[in-house]
């Protein structure tokens, strides 16, 4: 099948292949099945996260360190029943 598309479309996809390292027909392809496909916005957010990469042990380990460190001591009261004020 041959779609005719005008000039300034196609300079547009020949520019998103380019910077997408594809072919001008495969990005032409992933943008007209996922505009057949109607995912729900559920399923492309899940297909996104999943193309995401995993984050490593060490990354994990960190971002917990840096949560606990970031954490307040929890006090019955608030700063304004404090009197005199600190």
């Amino acid at each position: 099948m041959t779609i005719q598309i005008p000039d300034d479309i196609a300079h547009s996809l020949e520019r998103v292949a380019a910077a997408q390292q594809k072919s001008v027909e495969q990005v032409a392809l992933d943008g007209l099945r996922s505009l057949c496909g109607r995912a729900t916005s559920p399923e492309a957010l899940l297909r996104a996260l999943r193309k995401l990469p995993h984050p490593s042990s060490e990354a994990v380990d960190d971002l917990e360190a840096a949560i606990a460190a970031a954490r307040l001591p929890v006090r019955d009261e608030g700063a304004f029943d404090r009197w005199p004020p600190e």
